[in-house]
């Protein structure tokens, strides 16, 4: 276990919890606020396929330095679209979570 990555980890998980006034956020819960963030519009309820949608492009920009997604543009509503390009490895669970977590920090450090 890398205890110098996990504290890196639950210190920007407590940071987002605290600006938001939540309890401890997963990293879905931050990936979902990483998707408002990049969407770039007014905080809203939004449907459950609007979620899902914020989930991937929270997903493709944080894996954009990585070289997994490259953006294409915004449709006529605002929404960015992604397109893949190279497949991400096939990796164990722990693993994707972990490379995730790793794109997340990156995001939020740059």
């Amino acid at each position: 276990m890398d205890l110098a990555f996990e504290k890196r980890w639950r210190d920007q998980v407590t940071k987002l919890s605290k600006h938001f006034d939540a309890g401890t956020l997963d990293l879905n819960a931050v990936l979902f606020l990483i998707g408002v963030q990049e969407l770039g519009q007014h905080a809203r309820e939004f449907k459950k396929d609007e979620k899902v949608a914020l989930m991937h492009i929270a997903i493709c920009v944080v894996l954009l330095p990585y070289g997994y997604y490259k953006e294409l543009g915004r449709d006529a509503d605002g929404w960015p679209h992604f397109e893949r390009v190279k497949d991400l490895p096939a990796l164990a669970a722990e693993d994707q979570e972990r490379l995730m977590k790793e794109a997340v920090l990156a995001y939020f450090e740059s």
